[in-house]
């Protein structure tokens, strides 16, 4: 049976992080090798001439990568670093001292998104092109296990990511395996050099700057990275203020997650079904996505929601996935879900008629729609022509249209006295 999946977005959830706080940060911003480094080679460039392509010629490249003691990949590196944080202004006339960024923190954010571009660069970034097209995710990773991870687990991740991703072949991952551990520790060297990671024996675990750095690109990524000081506060909201935060994109499903951990899980059952069986649709579906987390301990919470009109098809469901005893359901009700998971796009704010949105049941929605028009939702009508107006499959749509027209029709043959 489908679920609502209100809360079902195209974005990773990571757990709450507990962030340093941004000037402790800031202090150790200039004692990271990268970013020494970079003012060492604005302060060797001084006012010099450049090349067309705004960069250092062979020989003075040569010469600065032997003044810093790095090889030319590291170089460039800097070189970017130092343009784009302003250590080095680029004029008609060649390279000059630059003002560099005043805040140290937006300085940071800039130097990691210039590590991570370095990954789309020809030349690449870690010398090791697996590891360059995984490394957004091996940072993610770490960012989510925040003890340290070994470079054997790191490596089989890298491995299985490259095998199911990039439909990698046997004799491919033969070769990584045995290259990998050499490339992966040259890779992780160079991540300590930029003070993203720091290496404690055989475990490798993000920086405190690599994690506030990690965070704010999952961010710009659209995921769902929160800090514990924003979940903090929603964790204490009542099961009815928690949803309506979440419906108004104030909450995040991280917070969904604190929040049952911090409640005994039947009264954190039961305190949702009373918002869903009282609610509308979306308050319905969002309570629903939450019970979904919860596990056997909630059942004689959900067990009592079999008596609410609204809400016993979702527990009839809840409690049948747990392979826990449940009244069977069907067409009729599979029907029924369908309406309430679209009626929750009405009590949303958002436009309704995306094909994204009204696309969300997926190939099973041509099947339900001429079943829609005989359940008993509130909804129906309004959820029937929402579909015939603007789902973007023409055969859904007036599939839709002819549901509805059939439902009225039999509407006023039950109001003719």
């Amino acid at each position: 049976m489908p679920g609502s999946g209100i809360l079902d977005r195209d974005v990773l959830t990571f757990p709450p992080v507990d962030l340093a706080l941004d000037a402790e940060l800031a202090a150790t911003v200039l004692t990271v090798p990268l970013v020494r480094d970079a003012h060492r080679l604005a302060g060797w460039t001084g006012a010099r001439g450049v090349t067309a392509e705004h960069l250092l010629s062979e020989a003075d490249a040569a010469a600065a990568a032997t003044a810093l003691g790095v090889d030319t990949r590291r170089l460039r590196l800097l070189w970017v670093v130092a343009v784009n944080g302003r250590l080095i202004e680029l004029t008609k006339e060649g390279a000059r001292p630059g003002p560099g960024v005043a805040d140290p923190m937006e300085f940071w954010d800039g130097v990691v998104m210039d590590v991570l571009d370095r990954t789309d660069d020809p030349a690449g970034l870690t010398g090791s092109s697996v590891i360059d097209e995984h490394l957004t995710e091996i940072l993610a990773t770490m960012y989510s296990v925040r003890d340290g991870m070994s470079s054997a687990t790191l490596a089989s991740g890298i491995l299985q990511a490259h095998e199911v991703g990039c439909a990698a072949r046997a004799p491919e991952l033969r070769r990584l395996r045995i290259s990998l551990p050499t490339e992966l520790a040259d890779a992780m060297d160079l991540l300590s050099y930029c003070g993203l990671i720091e290496i404690a024996g055989d475990l490798v675990r993000l920086t405190p700057r690599g994690v506030w750095a990690v965070r704010r690109d999952l961010l710009r990524e659209g995921h769902d990275a929160p800090s514990l000081r924003e979940v903090a506060g929603l964790a204490e909201l009542s099961a009815g203020e928690l949803v309506a935060a979440l419906l108004a994109g104030r909450a995040s499903a991280s917070a969904a997650t604190l929040w049952l951990e911090r409640r005994v899980p039947e009264e954190a059952a039961r305190d949702l079904i009373k918002v869903a069986a009282c609610g509308n649709a979306a308050q319905r579906g969002t309570a629903d996505t939450i019970l979904e987390e919860l596990g056997p301990e909630a059942a004689p919470a959900v067990r009592e929601a079999l008596a609410e009109p609204m809400m016993w098809r979702y527990a009839a469901a809840w409690l049948g996935v747990r392979d826990l005893e449940a009244p069977a359901l069907g067409g009729q009700d599979g029907a029924w879900v369908a309406v309430d998971t679209l009626a929750a796009l009405l009590y949303l704010g958002d436009r309704v008629d995306s094909p994204a949105k009204l696309d969300i049941l997926g190939e099973d929605l041509l099947t339900l729609v001429p079943e829609m028009g005989a359940v008993d939702h509130p909804d129906t009508m309004a959820v029937l022509e929402l579909l015939g107006k603007h789902h973007p499959d023409v055969v859904v749509a007036k599939a839709a249209r002819k549901t509805a027209m059939k439902a009225r029709s039999a509407l006023a043959g039950r109001q003719a006295p």
